[in-house]
């Protein structure tokens, strides 16, 4: 019994070293900057898109949720090691992830990313995984959304009241998860439009790296992202600079252009540092900083529609029928839905 203890104490030593190891990261955006993103991502979705994610409650709820994973932190080891990785990835000034997979050309799954990091000494954990963040948020909603969507095709066509009743409950459900699920999700989608996140230069350029340049030493990422952008940065100018919609083929596609945008503005982020403009009343880095919050609402807004189209070619329940079945060809979901073991 003594030496199991002893073991188990030892794991946790181990663990608690291991998580304790790990690159100081701070969040991605404040409050504020997390809270403008869900919120704008929401409220300039077209109307093509349901009415419960476009309603005021949901523009709330979504910007309220998008603040959540950081709210996480600090729940424990285990929890914090599985957790803290998605929120940022590591790029390199040569666009690979730490000297590892491109981040134009980022390995199909996880696992895939893993092996390839450890092949050249590295892994996930260190490097971050926030592309996989993404994309998983991504199919999750999809999926979300195809239930949504057979839910409502089939109601008016039952005529079971049990089932019915039941049926109408189970929408209600999906709806209110499906917009938790979003919340969350759009915190990554945030994360990927700050340009700390997406760089070995994380919080100051880093006394490791050649610094020809003489770009700031001091740890500005949190003064950055949070107490500026709460100061200096507003929701109607965020949302004057939302870019026009982008349509979104292929969600690892758009994640990768997404994140390498991101990436393309850290030069200029330590420039603008430089040149004084995260000083003064009025400083010129303002428009920097508003331009970065816009990118990640626009993304929010876009990839939100994108995971709404795909949702009309999924498939739900098992044995699997796709949500054409139910919606253009009358086949009754309930058995799928409710479950018949």
């Amino acid at each position: 019994m003594r030496s199991s203890i002893l073991r188990a104490l030892s794991l946790i030593a181990t663990l608690s070293a291991c998580v304790a190891g790990l690159p100081g990261r701070a969040d991605a955006w404040g409050s504020s900057g997390h809270r403008m993103i869900g919120e704008l991502g929401m409220a300039t979705l077209p109307d093509a898109l349901p009415a419960f994610l476009r309603s005021p409650e949901a523009v709330a709820t979504v910007g309220e949720y998008a603040r959540e994973p950081d709210r996480w932190r600090k729940s424990g080891a285990v929890h914090d090691n599985l957790r803290d990785p998605a929120h940022f990835v590591d790029v390199d000034d040569q666009g690979k992830v730490l000297g590892g997979p491109a981040l134009s050309a980022l390995p199909p799954t996880l696992e895939d990313y893993d092996t390839a990091l450890r092949a050249v000494g590295k892994d996930s954990i260190k490097a971050g995984w926030l592309p996989y963040s993404i994309i998983d948020g991504w199919q999750q909603l999809a999926k979300d959304l195809a239930y949504w969507r057979v839910e409502t095709a089939a109601l008016p066509r039952q005529t079971d009241p049990a089932r019915r009743a039941w049926m109408q409950a189970d929408l209600k459900r999906r709806e209110d998860l499906t917009l938790r699920d979003l919340g969350i999700w759009a915190h990554y989608v945030g994360d990927a439009s700050q340009p700390l996140h997406v760089t070995v230069h994380y919080d100051g350029w880093g006394k490791a790296f050649a610094n020809p340049n003489g770009y700031t030493l001091e740890r500005i990422h949190v003064p950055f992202e949070g107490p500026f952008v709460r100061q200096f940065v507003s929701e109607g100018a965020v949302r004057a600079a939302m870019p026009a919609p982008r349509p979104c083929p292929v969600i690892e596609t758009c994640t990768a252009q997404y994140l390498s945008e991101t990436a393309a503005t850290v030069i200029p982020f330590y420039e603008m540092q430089k040149a004084g403009g995260l000083a003064g009343t009025d400083p010129p880095g303002r428009a920097f900083t508003v331009q970065r919050v816009a990118a990640g609402a626009a993304a929010l807004r876009d990839l939100t529609v994108a995971a709404w189209e795909a949702s009309a070619h999924g498939s739900f329940g098992y044995p699997p029928l796709t949500v054409d079945q139910v919606v253009r060809e009358g086949v009754d979901p309930y058995d799928a839905l409710y479950g018949d073991d």
